[in-house]
């Protein structure tokens, strides 16, 4: 399966770099509406067979005119919606609340799944829920699909979960607004990263020096 894992576009808690994971969260800024009606041609490309959105409202606002374009109905599922931040939630993304929300988040790709963001979820849990959103997917018998998630959540996931994506190149890359990483495989064979937000996926160690992460969950 291909899977085009899509971040939402810019909300106001963007703007003004915040921890925002609640349930439904805020919609989009105009300028979010605007990246949300470009994406059905910015994936002009790709022969979309479903299209999934979390539960969070600026998903499923950013997943509605890719799946008009393509007659296809979005499918809403609370899995793949953004990392809990908790206790932290709310909390600038530069703040050190922020920055231990991502160390975090990163340290369950890295094997430890089982840490906690104060008074959120676990890596075990987080992980567990999207892995069985992918799993319907590609047992859908889709080839391919997209699903709009959120900033962290996808980079978690991906450097969890592809093979050729550690925590160093996914932490030194933080998603844009409606920034896509594709990925081909599927759950009992794993996952290869083909391309991060339109560059050619090259592992942390051959392709420049690994950065901190700062940018703030979405």
């Amino acid at each position: 399966m291909r899977l085009l894992l899509v971040r939402h576009g810019q909300t106001p808690s963007n703007v003004d770099h915040l921890l925002d994971t609640a349930v439904p969260g805020p919609g989009l800024t105009p300028l979010g509406e605007a990246q949300a009606a470009a994406l059905p041609e910015a994936l002009a490309g790709e022969d979309i067979d479903a299209v999934y959105a979390s539960t969070l409202t600026r998903t499923r606002l950013t997943a509605a005119p890719l799946a008009a374009a393509r007659g296809l109905q979005v499918r809403v599922r609370d899995g793949i919606r953004e990392v809990s931040a908790g206790d932290l939630e709310m909390r600038p993304g530069s703040s050190p609340e922020g920055l231990l929300y991502l160390r975090t988040a990163f340290a369950w790709a890295s094997g430890e799944t089982a840490l906690r963001v104060p008074g959120g979820e676990s890596g075990a849990e987080a992980l567990a829920r999207f892995d069985a959103v992918v799993a319907e997917a590609a047992a859908s018998g889709a080839r391919t699909v997209a699903m709009i998630s959120h900033g962290a959540a996808i980079r978690v996931w991906t450097a969890a979960r592809a093979a050729n994506v550690d925590v160093s190149f996914a932490a030194a890359r933080p998603l844009g607004n409606t920034g896509v990483v594709v990925l081909e495989g599927a759950p009992a064979d794993g996952w290869k990263a083909l391309s991060w937000e339109g560059a050619t996926v090259v592992p942390a160690g051959e392709g420049g020096p690994a950065g901190e992460p700062v940018d703030p969950a979405g």
